[in-house]
């Protein structure tokens, strides 16, 4: 382990973790970002300007973004989350609707469906080393009451958009992209979160652009935009900082609205890692493939995701393995917390929680067949291949002990 650099491990994890006995950093945290003299002086100059709240940085932010994505409009948020639950309310999805989406999910998908008053129903994916939904679940999950899709490009691999539309038009259905893990992607040409009606991404700090919490939605509908921007700021005519310029000097409050703004420093930070996330993505991209190539096809490892074709691009925002079967996933992470190295589950499926489970759901096989096996490995632009070996030989080493390869998964 000579020549690591321990890093803060100041992220969230699921999963046993090593006791601050055992290690006190992580030697191989699962995410990490960089902090730099740019990223420090852009946030100095902000809190220096005396405005916070949002105002010309954030405005700026969308501007570049929508750029970056070639989209007509960008409006930033507070979270992912967040943009989730305005896409959805945009859309009129509320008591008596369904929106389908996959059960292998980050739970606030499902959540920012539920608190409108619709009803979340769960495809099932694709299976094997596909963890994207299924479009032939996702057509059959559709009802009478379903009023809208949102599909998850699963650790910033692009679904198979052509069918999914060709479903979506096949019912009338607007589709909300979840590019939470996305933001770089593409697919024939395209960039993630352009493709449906409305698309959502996270800025959270473990994705490829961080800003610590944040999210921004995309839309190439101006009517649509217009609603999520007032809807985001308590369904007011203007801002704050429409106001404090001059450009309005009261407002009329034209629904019931949140509080659901950016704020200028995150943007700042925003500001900064947009510039960097083409690099970030390649990183992870190449970093994967060292991955694949150790791991995949070794001791029943499956790497989640093939080898992408030209028309299809990866952000790599995670790196999932399967494990084999009757492996245990608890003994696997504890082993490797015991070397410094964090790791996670992307997700245990919605549908298994128990407020989910209490509803009567389709079956969903192939997302319970996984989700036993599935393991998130570390994955970062700056990581070493020399950490990345060092996972890689620790899990091997973890699946040849025969008391985990033979235990219950």
């Amino acid at each position: 382990m000579a020549g690591f650099v321990k890093v803060s491990s100041d992220h969230p994890t699921t999963g046993p973790k090593a006791s601050d006995a055992e290690v006190s950093r992580w030697l191989v945290p699962l995410a990490d970002v960089r902090v730099d003299d740019e990223l420090l002086a852009a946030v100095r100059d902000t809190v220096a300007s005396g405005w916070w709240s949002a105002g010309p940085r954030v405005a700026e932010f969308e501007r570049q973004f929508s750029d970056y994505c070639e989209a007509d409009q960008a409006v930033a948020v507070s979270s992912g989350t967040a943009a989730l639950h305005l896409a959805v309310l945009a859309l009129d999805c509320g008591p008596g609707d369904e929106v389908v989406l996959p059960s292998l999910n980050f739970v606030a998908a499902a959540n920012a469906v539920a608190v409108t008053g619709a009803r979340p129903a769960f495809c099932d994916v694709g299976g094997g080393p596909n963890l994207n939904l299924s479009p032939v679940d996702l057509e059959a999950t559709i009802g009478p009451a379903t009023k809208a899709l949102i599909v998850l490009h699963y650790g910033g691999n692009p679904c198979d958009m052509e069918a999914i539309l060709e479903v979506a038009e096949r019912h009338g259905l607007p589709i909300i992209e979840d590019a939470a893990h996305a933001p770089g992607a593409v697919w024939r040409g395209r960039k993630c979160g352009t493709i449906g009606r409305v698309g959502c991404f996270s800025f959270f700090s473990n994705k490829n652009l961080p800003t610590g919490e944040g999210g921004l939605v995309v839309t190439n509908d101006p009517e649509l935009a217009d609603r999520i921007r007032l809807l985001r700021s308590h369904g007011m005519t203007s801002l704050t900082w429409d106001r404090h310029r001059g450009h309005a000097h009261a407002y009329d409050v034209l629904e019931p609205g949140f509080n659901y703004r950016l704020d200028e420093i995150r943007a700042a930070i925003g500001l900064v890692e947009l510039t960097r996330l083409e690099a970030e993505n390649a990183a992870r991209r190449r970093l994967a493939g060292r991955y694949r190539e150790r791991l995949d096809g070794v001791k029943g490892i499956v790497f989640a995701f093939p080898a992408r074709d030209d028309h299809v691009v990866s952000s790599q925002h995670l790196a999932v393995v399967l494990l084999p079967e009757g492996a245990s996933r608890s003994d696997v992470q504890a082993a490797l917390a015991k070397e410094g190295i964090q790791t996670s589950v992307h997700y245990p499926p919605i549908h298994t929680f128990t407020h989910y489970a209490a509803l009567a759901q389709r079956p969903l096989p192939r997302t319970d067949e996984v989700a036993s096996r599935l393991l998130t490995l570390p994955l970062f632009g700056h990581m070493t291949d020399e950490q990345l070996d060092y996972v890689t030989d620790r899990i091997i080493a973890a699946l040849e002990d025969p008391v985990i390869a033979a235990a219950e998964g």
